[in-house]
């Protein structure tokens, strides 16, 4: 059980002992875990600092949040920080009125000023994930991936954002709203999309694709029948293991121009495997979603369907510039069968397989699976 004790302003020898009683009193009785919220504290001198003491003494898990930084500079040099868990607070800011330029199953992305855009987080316990991010795009930065990199965190009221300085920056969405020919930013995202998968990861600190891919076959068998639903697995466990870099949502509202250079946003779900999975996964976001909701990438991109269609369709030709027509269409084709077997487990696991309002796109990617996975022999190239 923890327990929260807010400070206030200021702590010195004029209130001390006031201090020390308030927390006495709020503490009698207690003994599970306590919190020290410093989110409104100005100063506290080493009469504040010998109750912290004491309170350490009576807590051993004892911890320390939301310190600005002149608080927490006293409790670094004064050796507290080596003894304590103690947590810097977060500028705090607001998005109301700002204009959102984007928004996925994870956050909302805001534009703040003309150079600042803020990725606000929807799960308020983000923080965690905010900070893995913010790593795995410093990774990925250092290997060679054109990554925007968040400069600060933030609060938005109980939520946290990842900042960025966008200078002028535009998604490839907005460009295509604007009338930039869909012809040049298929190449430029495809430029991107082969330079990630000419990357490899280091070790294993990322996320291995396939190791989902799998759990999404081995969902689906007992809900297709059962030589498709085994072929099916057998097939996504073959696909050849890959230290490859993989973006994970890869699309044209991930992507920000700026006045000279393209830059990749959103390294929440970067992993790493092989580049079927991310060609998967991108087909999944401009076309797939529709069996869900006929609008739904429209919707999701801000660009009309056909547009969304086109993008795809052009991003497997450039991607593949060297195979015969019929040989990208292959690829296309075991790319939607991994779409399809993702999103037929997501359907039955939200909405459960005799769900009225999933039935249609359960039927679907049932229909697809059952009709194209006794076509291929694998799924890759």
């Amino acid at each position: 059980m923890d327990k929260t004790i807010i400070l206030y302003r200021r702590i010195d020898s004029t209130n001390v002992s006031l201090v020390e009683d308030r927390i006495n009193n709020e503490l009698e009785g207690f003994n599970g875990n306590l919190i020290i919220d410093c989110d409104e504290l100005e100063y506290i001198s080493s009469a504040g600092l010998r109750i912290i003491l004491k309170l350490k003494k009576r807590f051993q898990n004892l911890k320390i949040i939301n310190c600005n930084q002149a608080v927490y500079d006293i409790f670094e040099m004064t050796g507290f920080t080596d003894i304590i868990n103690i947590e810097k607070g977060y500028r705090k800011i607001s998005v109301d009125g700002c204009e959102v330029i984007g928004e996925g199953a994870y956050g909302i992305v805001y534009r703040i000023d003309p150079d600042t855009i803020v990725k606000v987080y929807k799960n308020s316990d983000a923080l965690e994930d905010i900070i893995k991010e913010r790593e795995r795009a410093k990774k990925a930065f250092v290997l060679g991936i054109p990554t925007a990199i968040s400069y600060d965190i933030v609060k938005v009221g109980d939520l946290y954002g990842s900042v960025f300085e966008m200078l002028k920056a535009k998604s490839f969405a907005e460009l295509l709203k604007d009338g930039e020919s869909i012809n040049k930013l298929v190449k430029q995202s495809v430029q991107i999309l082969k330079q990630i998968h000419e990357t490899n990861s280091l070790g294993n600190e990322l996320p291995n694709k396939k190791e989902e891919a799998i759990k999404w076959a081995e969902y689906c068998e007992k809900y297709l029948p059962d030589d498709i639903g085994k072929k099916l697995t057998k097939m996504m466990k073959e696909i050849p293991d890959r230290s490859t870099i993989i973006h994970g949502d890869f699309h044209i509202k991930n992507i920000m121009h700026l006045e000279n250079e393209n830059l990749l946003i959103d390294m929440e779900t970067v992993g790493y495997g092989h580049p079927i999975l991310e060609l998967a996964c991108s087909y999944s976001i401009y076309e797939g979603f529709e069996c869900l909701d006929p609008k739904n990438p429209e919707k999701f991109l801000g660009v009309p369907q056909d547009q969304c269609r086109k993008f795809i369709k052009l991003t497997f030709d450039y991607y593949f510039d060297e195979l015969e027509e019929n040989q990208v269409e292959e690829v296309l084709n075991k790319a939607k069968i991994i779409c399809y077997t993702r999103l037929l487990r997501r359907q039955i696991k939200n909405y459960g397989e005799d769900s009225k309002e999933a039935s249609s796109s359960i039927e679907f990617c049932k229909k697809f699976l059952i009709e194209n996975v006794p076509k291929v022999n694998n799924l890759y190239f």
